[in-house]
């Protein structure tokens, strides 16, 4: 019976460890976080970069924004130890607001540099940008990734016909239509410039009382299946040598 139980441990750790080897490059992209916003309003966003590489940091990010859809106000948050720089220019042809103005130029892209993403190890870069277009389902952010050995990494491609995940898929903002009676000013006011520091700083209370949850439950989901997995080729083991 040991040799059983024995067996039965070793198919469930190795499916584990495959479920484990598959979840980690889809968590390991660039991403934007929160991933979905309301159009026509105001909103912070992090632009989260993981390091996937093991024998260098990586030390550029560089972002860049929309032009066909642009943001009127970007303000970024000081991140210590790294320089950032708003990069603004001419778009490729004028665009018309919903508010009716014609925007000819507007940030095109930031760039954060100078610091240090080690191994094993993530920063997020934070924006305020605002007011969102009104008419548009998402919002794309093509991103390069620079590390220490000169490696660049190009997160810009969009997703596959058939709807499957690329590679090096592109940052990509959701926007959603505000919920009935909702007011697009009540997003300003949460996400605004001017407020930008107060919700950052509520998130980070959030960290000291205990950090974030989500990882712990994901792991313990893959742990569950795992496990089920394991048991059944255990008892189909067992009842083949039964028999």
């Amino acid at each position: 019976m040991t040799s059983y139980v024995r067996r039965a441990a070793a198919v469930t750790a190795g499916a584990l460890a495959l479920t484990l080897g598959l979840a980690v490059p889809a968590l390991a992209h660039v991403t934007v976080n929160p991933g979905t916003a309301v159009q026509g309003g105001w909103t912070k966003i992090a632009f989260r970069v993981p390091n996937e590489r093991d024998n260098a940091s990586t030390t550029k990010v560089e972002v860049e924004f929309p032009t066909d859809h642009p943001l009127p106000f970007v303000s970024v948050r000081p991140v210590p130890g790294w320089d950032v720089k708003l990069t603004r220019g001419k778009l490729p042809k004028p665009v018309v607001s919903d508010a009716g103005d014609t925007i000819t130029e507007s940030v095109l892209k930031i760039t954060w540099s100078g610091g240090k993403i080690e191994s094993g190890q993530f920063q997020e870069f934070e924006a305020s940008v605002g007011p969102l277009p009104k008419n548009v389902d998402a919002l794309t952010f093509p991103t390069v990734q620079t590390y220490s050995s000169g490696e660049e990494v190009k997160w810009a491609e969009a997703p596959k016909a058939d709807g499957s995940e690329p590679e090096h898929p592109a940052p990509v903002l959701k926007l959603v239509a505000a919920e009935e009676g909702e007011d697009d000013h009540d997003d300003a006011a949460s996400a605004s410039p001017a407020a930008a520091p107060t919700v950052a700083a509520a998130a980070d209370d959030d960290d000291d009382e205990g950090g974030d949850t989500t990882p712990a439950l994901v792991l313990g989901g893959i742990g569950l299946v795992a496990g089920l997995v394991g048991a059944g080729a255990g008892l189909t083991a067992l009842r083949r040598s039964r028999g």
